[in-house]
Order: structure tokens, then sequence, then C-alpha cells
């Protein structure tokens, strides 16, 4: 592979020092196993119990494949994207910002104001459905303790809100690598216990029917698979690597790989058995959180209600990581404007804003959950308009733009044909999850106190 031609050096690199955001949110300390923490927990959450309801809308053998080129793409991406930032860092520009990183790259200054909007539209859309599955998750726990209890939706909804903004005021990326450890740990806690729940549903003599049989109409198929992809894509997505990378203390090059491959490594260990034991248990019944599947409205829960429950009490600990990091965008941004490096992280100067705007997110993020609780839905859509442009074809782009591989080589076609497929899979995509959004809309309450799949 030649090496890629040398740009002309990246002006905010010698501005960093003044760069609160970088200074204090994006602290570069982190070793290549605290990478693979926050990596892990962007990308291995709640949402895989949603696995089993993506493969409703593709059945078995599509279902298979789609799981596996997603996760074969998106690490092959994501190693891409590692490999350019550690080119910049070599050349002496070290990129901790996706936005800066695309528009160094495509010399585009339009592509830095869109990389900006697509992951504002990730990380809140992502804070919003962490705490309204967080309120959810205390709802189902309130509602088998007291099954006429008067307490709504979008009261456990305010309690979580709180926690977060508690949770919000540690200062830096860095400082949530425990948290972020505790969150790996806590995936493979509650898949293990859902798959081993749905093994027990399945044998059990209340075991529900099984129809694994796809949408009747052809046109409602295809409408149903896009929807499912998309909602993988938003599985595997993360949309925030360059700040992931950016915690690493320098030299990063190669520790992002060994990150990359503990995650994917977490990934092979939650995605298919949650996927297959889900779907398998409740075939085209299967709701968007298979918890749910297991403990129907009517009739008795399918596994020991104790087993759900401590897998729903490790459900909700760990969205409390996950909302914290898709956070760290916003709360870089918001220091950045509001800091001043000069003096300390914990001055009065600092510590008040920072409390202040954390605070006034975390209440926008919780506001817009008990308003608008359709966790499901957000899924398809995110997926679709956000995590497919940022980690399905931005890194085959900005690989190609930095070591412009020949026309002729393997590298680019498969980059190009990367980049082809995936925008049109977004597009329709994106289609399809609006459409079922407005067929939703007539279940749509504004502060319901039921999710709608």
């Amino acid at each position: 592979m030649a090496p890629p031609p040398k740009p002309e050096p990246f002006s905010a690199d010698s501005q960093r020092e003044a760069d609160a955001g970088a200074v204090f949110v994006l602290q570069s300390r982190g070793e290549w196993w605290h990478a693979g923490f926050h990596l892990t927990t962007a990308i291995v959450g709640p949402t895989i119990l949603t696995l089993p309801y993506a493969f409703k809308g593709l059945g078995w053998g599509l279902g298979f494949i789609c799981l596996t080129v997603m996760g074969m793409v998106t690490f092959y991406a994501y190693y891409l994207m590692s490999k350019v930032l550690d080119y910049c860092e070599k050349d002496g520009r070290r990129h901790i910002r996706f936005r800066e990183l695309a528009a160094d790259v495509l010399g585009s200054g339009w592509m830095f104001y869109f990389v900006i909007f697509i992951q504002t539209a990730i990380n809140t859309g992502v804070g919003i459905g962490a705490i309204l599955l967080a309120g959810e998750c205390l709802q189902i726990m309130y509602s088998s303790l007291s099954p006429d209890g008067p307490l709504k939706l979008y009261e456990f909804i305010a309690m979580v809100t709180v926690v977060m903004i508690v949770l919000s005021q540690l200062p830096t990326f860095h400082s949530l690598r425990h948290i972020n450890l505790a969150s790996l740990f806590l995936s493979l806690g509650y898949t293990f216990i859902v798959v081993g729940a749905c093994i027990h549903a399945g044998l059990s003599k209340n075991a529900p029917s099984r129809d694994y049989s796809l949408e009747s109409s052809g046109s409602a198929r295809v409408f149903s698979a896009f929807t499912s992809i998309s909602i993988i894509a938003a599985i595997f997505g993360n949309g925030i690597l360059p700040e992931i990378q950016a915690t690493l203390a320098p030299p990063a090059t190669g520790k992002m790989v060994k990150g990359l491959l503990m995650c994917y490594t977490v990934i092979v260990l939650t995605f298919y058995p949650a996927a297959v034991s889900g779907y398998l248990t409740f075939g085209n019944k299967s709701d968007s959180n298979i918890i749910k599947s297991l403990m129907p409205d009517e009739g008795p829960s399918l596994a020991p209600t104790w087993v759900l429950g401590l897998g729903v009490i490790f459900v909700l600990l760990q969205l409390f990581a996950i909302g914290l990091v898709y956070s760290q965008v916003a709360y870089e941004i918001m220091e950045k404007k509001s800091a001043d490096v000069k003096q300390g992280m914990f001055s009065k100067r600092n510590l008040i804003p920072r409390l202040i705007l954390r605070t006034l997110y975390m209440i926008f993020c919780g506001f817009m959950a008990a308003m608008l609780p359709f966790f499901g839905d957000i899924n398809g859509v995110v997926g679709a308009v956000g995590f497919i442009p940022l980690d399905f074809v931005l890194p085959m782009l900005l690989y190609n733009m930095t070591y412009k591989p020949p026309k002729s080589s393997l590298t680019y076609w498969v980059n190009l044909s990367i980049m082809v497929v995936f925008t049109g899979a977004g597009l329709m995509g994106a289609f399809s999850s609006v459409r079922k959004l407005i067929l939703d809309a007539s279940k749509f309450k504004l502060f319901s106190s039921n999710v709608v799949d």
C-alpha cells in the first residue's frame, strides 16, 4: 500500500492548549483497554435486546446475513478510521473530534457542520432513548411489585433524569473508564440472563406459539426489512470513535485496534445469543424489548421474576453509562465555548457554567423522553440518518481521500461499494423508519405511560 501524500498542517492543532473542550473533557490519558471499555459501552447496550425484533422484519436467513455483514463492515470501517487518525497524528495533526477530522481530510468547511449536525442528532437521540428505557426499567420493576400503583412512566423518567444530572458532573471522558468497565460486565450479565430466560420460556409448558412468517404484503415486507436494517445499523453504530481515540495518551497509534478487538469479542458473545434465543422463542411476536416479551401483560411471567428483575437492574445501571458516554460530545462543545482553560477544571469560573449547562442538557433529554415515548421507532430513524453516514460511509471516504489507493485496487472498489450500498440502504431505511413513525402515530400520546414498540 502506497503511503498517502502529505496534506497541509491543520491549524487547529496549534490552538489546542487554549481549547477547554480538548484539555478538560477529551483529556488524553487513557490506555488501549480504556478505549475498549468506552467502545463497548457505546456499542454493546440494551439495544441488543431489540435484535429479535429486528429479525422479525428479516427472517432467519437475512437476519443472520445482515447481522454478520453489519458487524464485519463496522469493524472494517472503524479500523480504517483509526488508520486515518493514526496517520494524521504521525503527521503532527492529531484530531480529537470527528468534525475536525472530516473537515481537514475532505477539505470542505460544510463537512464540519454536517458532522456536527449528525453527531448532535445521534448523541441527543441516544441520550433521550437511554433515559426513556431506564424509566421503562423502573416502571417494569414497580409494576411487578405494585401492579395497581399510581406512578406513571414520566415520573420514573424524572427520577432517572435526576440521577443523570448528578452523574453528568463527572468532568472528563477519561473519568468514565471505571464506569464503562462495569458497563461491559453488565452487558454480559443481562445478555446471559435474557438468553437463559428465553431458553427457559421456550421449554416451559407456557411456551409461546412460534411463527416466523414475514409480512403478507410484498411492499410491507420490503419496508419492514429496511427498518430492521436501520435498527441493526443503530445497534452497531457509535459515531464517536475519534472522540474515544482522543482519550488515549499519545502516541495513540495502534492502540485503537486493540480496543476494537476487545469490543468485538464482547459483541460476538452478546449479539448472536440475544438475537437467536429471542427470535427462536417468540418469532414474529418479538417485542422491541425482549424482556417485555418475557413478562407479558396477560398471563404469568415466562421466566422466574427474580431473574428477570436482576436483568432489568443490570440494564438500568448500564443505561446510565451509555447516557454519559453519548453526552461527551455535547459537553465538549459546551466546555469549549464556556470554560476558561487558564483557570482550573474545578475553579468556580468553570464549575458553575458546567453545572448549569449539563443540568439543562439532561433536563432537555429527560423532557423529550417523557413527552415522546416511542423507543423502537426512534432507533430506526437514528440508525438510518445518523449512524449509517458516520459509520458506514465517511470512514471509507476518509480513507480513500487520505491514502488515495489506486482506482484499480481492491481496497478502492471495496470501499466505494460499501459507500454506495449503505448510502442506498440509509435512504431506504430513513424512508421506511419515517413511514413506520407515521403508521404508529395514532398510538402516540404525549407523556404516555406506555412505550410504543
